[in-house]
């Protein structure tokens, strides 16, 4: 039987043991206010084997094609020398 835990509308939490098929609760433990919402958690995932690389995975930063910088600006090219001019 899995844990919820539920919030109450002033802030309360209380975790609560019960079947999948049951009714959540309709009031908080703590203070009685109702209605109280189920809190969900993200789960992490890692695919691991060696049916998985590491190209699979997203990157936090990308380089992007049009040569632009981490902050999306162009970067600089060098100034080309100028030749002085023949008099």
């Amino acid at each position: 039987m899995p844990i919820y835990e539920y919030r109450c509308p002033n802030g309360h939490l209380f975790e609560l043991f019960q079947r999948m098929d049951e009714p959540p609760p309709e009031v908080c433990e703590v203070c009685g206010e109702g209605p109280v919402e189920r809190v969900l958690y993200p789960v992490a995932v890692h695919f691991k084997g060696s049916g998985f690389y590491s190209t699979d995975y997203g990157r936090g930063s990308r380089k992007s094609k049009d040569g632009a910088g981490p902050e999306g600006e162009p970067k600089k090219e060098k100034e080309e020398k100028k030749k002085p001019a023949e008099a």
